[in-house]
């Protein structure tokens, strides 16, 4: 309960039983003294009172008496009057008792005043707080970030790992936050704000908190999101509150998650409504990165996965002056990953980091934790005393390519179908050069719909692609549905995923990569966004291109993937029969690992077939 309400509360109590105790201080002040009924009738048979008052419960007197003097009365508590009668035949004196309802006069009216103020706490600030009313009408305009110390964050540079660049960029911040004073003597000033930018799970809350436990200062965090409430006004009142407590800590660090949700353009998507508030907080914010000095040991770090969409104005030289990326760690990066997650789990002697690592490519910080996590689990499941290699491959596959569906049982038919299907993928992969190592085929239903799966691992990591690297890619996306033409002469709906897997990258390799003859070195369409998946598909309204290059387009993407299905088709003819001999194995055993599949290649192939394995990427059926 906030300390304010507490103090009002206590003040309506004090008031209440002080009205009551002034009431009876009141009514002893008047000379009132009680007397028995039957001595009331007994002053009035000897005529000493000089006025009497009669209401429904009691008879009030006035005793007779000099002039001038303070005037005495008498009360006593009416009786029946029959009952009176009876009672004076006995000479014995009588009077009539009241209930003492004190306490019940007290509970009518504190009860009502308790179930009020119950209701207010437990229901109408509940609901004013879900609407932004926050904890109370004085508290609209007030920050809601939660400040940590160094005591509280207990995060280093050493608990990041992955990422050295963009720790090297701000190990330069914690320095400044060391010296402020002494750190420009050459004339240089520290940058006012620093944007980390990076995919989700990449650390970026991770290494601002780095930040604040290396340098020892107050941390203020909030999210972009907490600025933006139901009130006009209430986001600029919330980034005027948060600088002046950071000004008052100083040196601090300002650190705001999820910068898109507060820095949007403005104007970006008109007729979609009003957008004033955001503006204005956005506005304010602005304003107060003009008008704080960085000498002033205040250091903003803020975070965003959608730097594309944040407004010009905040961007500029002179307000997030440094722009970090954090992007997903390279092998050597999830090595180091890794190392600091296994610290904290028991691993066994057999379990090699750098194999791990060779079977994650693309895994981000946060997928490394969990895939830790999840083979953690499948060893204590199991009973184990330690977390095995088997438990880390069994837990890359359930994440790559989803959990075994037991309980999914395909009649013989489909069963053989998936079993050549995805020997097709396998066979094709491992017969063309440069291909990723095909790690294990499995014909066991995983995640949604995925009645088999083909995994490949580079063995290094690859940033650029040739054009014949992509066209042999097709080839094995495509090797699924060949191998069902080849033995079956019918094609099935599990190739589906593969088909638009495969459009994809031949619609890529003729608008974006150029490497269409027909269409020459043009990029027709945009790059997708970076960091949060693709783009809405353009519509006919914002093509660059005629009708005619549009039908061109299309002619070279049908012709990439016509080609690569003939040339999948081709590989699989030659070899029918390793083909029908690892889907009769594979049928048996239901899952094959690489060494498996190398050994039948080679009883099929000859020595001379090139066998090289290589990316985690798993093609569901």
């Amino acid at each position: 309960m906030d300390r304010r309400m507490k103090i009002n509360i206590w003040y309506a109590i004090l008031a209440v039983f002080g009205i009551i105790m002034l009431q009876n201080f009141w009514s002893q002040g008047q000379h009132v003294e009680t007397i028995p009924y039957s001595a009331f009738e007994q002053y009035l048979e000897e005529g000493r009172l000089s006025e009497v008052t009669v209401t429904s419960q009691y008879i009030r007197g006035t005793l007779k008496g000099e002039e001038g003097a303070q005037q005495q009365h008498v009360v006593a508590n009416r009786v029946d009057p029959a009952l009176a009668e009876r009672l004076e035949q006995y000479g014995v004196p009588f009077s009539a008792a009241r209930d003492n309802t004190f306490l019940g006069n007290l509970l009518s009216w504190l009860l009502p005043m308790v179930l009020f103020f119950a209701v207010w706490m437990f229901l109408i600030r509940r609901m004013a707080e879900k609407q932004g009313f926050g904890g109370g009408m004085m508290s609209i305009g007030k920050s809601k970030a939660k400040v940590y110390l160094e005591t509280d964050t207990k995060v280093t540079f050493e608990d990041v790992a992955g990422v050295d660049e963009a720790k090297a960029e701000l190990e330069e911040i914690v320095a400044f936050l060391k010296e402020p004073q002494g750190y420009g003597r050459l004339g240089a000033r520290m940058p006012k704000g620093v944007l980390l930018v990076g995919p989700p799970g990449t650390g970026k809350t991770l290494l601002a908190r780095a930040v604040a436990g290396e340098a020892g200062v107050p941390f203020y965090s909030i999210s972009g999101s907490e600025f933006v409430e139901m009130f006009v006004g209430v986001g600029a009142a919330r980034v005027r509150d948060l600088f002046e407590q950071a000004r008052k800590q100083a040196p601090a660090i300002i650190f705001i998650d999820e910068l898109d949700a507060l820095g949007r353009a403005r104007g970006a998507f008109p007729g979609m409504g009003g957008h004033d508030e955001k503006e204005q907080t956005l506005n304010q914010l602005l304003s107060e990165l003009d008008g704080f000095d960085p000498r002033e040991g205040l250091v903003l770090l803020a975070a965003t996965n959608r730097p594309e969409i944040l407004d010009p104005a905040l961007l500029r030289a002179g307000r997030f002056d440094r722009q970090v990326l954090v992007d997903r760690p390279d092998k050597i990066g999830r090595i180091a990953i890794l190392d600091v997650h296994l610290k904290k789990a028991q691993i066994a002697n057999d379990v090699n980091v750098e194999q791990i690592a060779a079977l994650t490519p693309g895994f981000s910080g946060a997928d490394l934790a969990n895939l830790v996590n999840e083979a953690a689990l499948l060893a204590t499941r199991r009973g184990a005393e330690a977390v095995s290699l088997e438990d880390f491959t069994q837990a890359i596959e359930r994440i790559v390519a989803g959990l075994e569906k037991k309980n999914r049982l395909l009649n013989p038919k489909e069963r053989k179908v998936v079993a050549y299907h995805e020997m097709g993928h396998a066979l094709v992969a491992m017969s063309l050069p440069d291909m990723d190592a095909v790690h294990k085929v499995s014909i066991i239903p995983r995640g949604i719909g995925a009645l088999g799966y083909t995994i490949q691992r580079p063995t290094e990591d690859r940033f650029l692609m040739s054009r014949g690297e992509l066209e042999n890619k097709l080839v094995v996306l495509l090797g699924g549905r060949a191998a069902e033409t080849v033995v079956f002469d019918e094609i099935s709906t599990g190739a589906a995923d593969d088909i638009a897997k495969a459009s994809d990258i031949a619609r890529s390799m003729v608008t974006r990569f150029g490497m269409a003859d027909t269409l020459g070195q043009i990029a027709y369409e945009d790059e997708p966004q970076r960091f949060l998946g693709p783009m809405p598909m353009p519509t006919g309204l914002e093509r660059r291109y005629s009708e005619e290059t549009a039908r061109k387009i299309d002619d070279a993407v049908r012709e990439l993937v016509d080609k690569a299905f003939e040339n999948a088709m081709t590989i699989l003819k030659e070899k029918r029969a390793t083909l029908d001999k690892a889907a009769e194995e594979l049928l048996q055993k239901e899952t094959l690992g690489g060494e498996e599949l190398s050994r039948l290649i080679d009883q099929g192939l000859g020595s001379d077939a090139p066998l090289d394995v290589a990316a985690a990427s798993a093609r569901e059926t």
